[in-house]
């Protein structure tokens, strides 16, 4: 006798999405995540045959579109920050009775094209991650009669619902930790990419060195890729080059301080005797690696959980004044961070 869906969520203590999302070979979860759910799966006698989907087919209200639009490569859609927000979409999309379809848009094709055949296909609402997009990229998302709910951006001049995250808090908060823990003057680990968030982030490093009185001008700053590999390769290169090296630092992002910190590690530098190291994200890697990295928690899958209230709001009421709604952040201390007194 084969196993259900719901069965199978329960066995593994999955949620019903992230079982979903793996049986249907959805972006969402994790690849180690996707290869248990599919080796239990195939233990159990799964019927692959079969779409899994917890929403009642009777029920079910229609699609929405989870658009993930990529620019410039900033964007690791494998990685688990944009998976844990797909999944908190897709756990809307189930309470809400909407099936989710994610969508890839590249900047280098027809958007207004691909935004037709959406459209035609009788997609209800838009739920599109902004982590790349530009004003002028939006445009032809602004043409649309459905309603969309920006996610992980804003604009200032433009109407639009969005989620986003308070950037300029959280860097602030981890920097001045930093400052906290040693009372020297921290490093930057910024991102070559030029992102709305990693400015915000930029700024927050910035506020929190000006409000202890340190000199931005002073500031040891090294631009790496925002990926683990890139980091690493950046930081290492730049190690073997003589670039001086601060006490501490603020990362743009996980990826970055990890690939950073392996690069330290193997240029024997201790970790955090020699250099402390904070990331923004807290994606499961900071557990992995060694030592654990401290981060800035962004909580991720409610991020996705909301834009998909929202959206739900949008298409079921004909009068919602637009929101912007900005989702505080909080450290995680773990053992990348040394405390010394001063």
């Amino acid at each position: 006798m084969s196993i259900t869906g719901k069965e199978l969520a329960k066995i593994l203590n999955i949620s019903e999405a992230a079982i979903s999302m793996a049986l249907n070979n959805k972006p969402g979860v994790s690849t180690k995540t996707r290869k248990k759910i599919l080796a239990v799966a195939k233990e159990h006698n799964y019927d692959f045959s079969n779409k899994t989907s917890f929403v009642d087919a009777k029920k079910a209200k229609g699609t929405v579109h989870f658009v993930i639009f990529k620019k410039n490569g900033a964007i690791i859609t494998d990685n688990s920050f944009f998976s844990l927000i797909t999944e908190g979409i897709n756990y809307g999309c189930e309470k809400f009775n909407y099936y989710l379809n994610v969508t890839y848009f590249y900047s280098s094709q027809d958007i207004e094209q691909q935004l037709e055949t959406l459209v035609r296909q009788g997609c209800k609402g838009i739920i599109l991650l902004g982590t790349e997009i530009k004003k002028e990229d939006y445009i032809p998302f602004s043409k649309l009669s459905i309603p969309i709910v920006l996610v992980d951006s804003y604009f200032t001049d433009i109407i639009v619902d969005s989620i986003s995250i308070n950037n300029t808090r959280g860097a602030y908060l981890a920097t001045n930790h930093l400052i906290q823990s040693n009372g020297l003057h921290p490093g930057y680990l910024r991102s070559l990419y030029s992102t709305q968030n990693f400015y915000e982030r930029k700024l927050g490093f910035y506020k929190a060195l000006n409000a202890s009185g340190f000199s931005t001008s002073n500031t040891i700053t090294h631009k790496l890729t925002p990926s683990f590999e890139g980091a690493y390769a950046d930081m290492l290169r730049l190690i073997r080059k003589g670039e001086p090296v601060a006490h501490s630092y603020f990362a743009d992002n996980d990826l970055i301080a990890a690939g950073a910190l392996k690069a330290f590690k193997e240029s024997n530098y201790r970790i955090p005797e020699d250099i402390s190291i904070i990331g923004f994200d807290d994606i499961p890697l900071c557990s992995y690696i060694e030592p654990n990295l401290s981060s800035v928690n962004v909580p991720k899958k409610y991020i996705g959980i909301t834009a998909m209230k929202r959206l739900v709001d949008l298409m079921s009421s004909e009068y919602n004044l637009p929101l912007r709604i900005e989702v505080e952040t909080e450290i995680i201390t773990r053992d990348s961070v040394l405390y010394r007194s001063y």
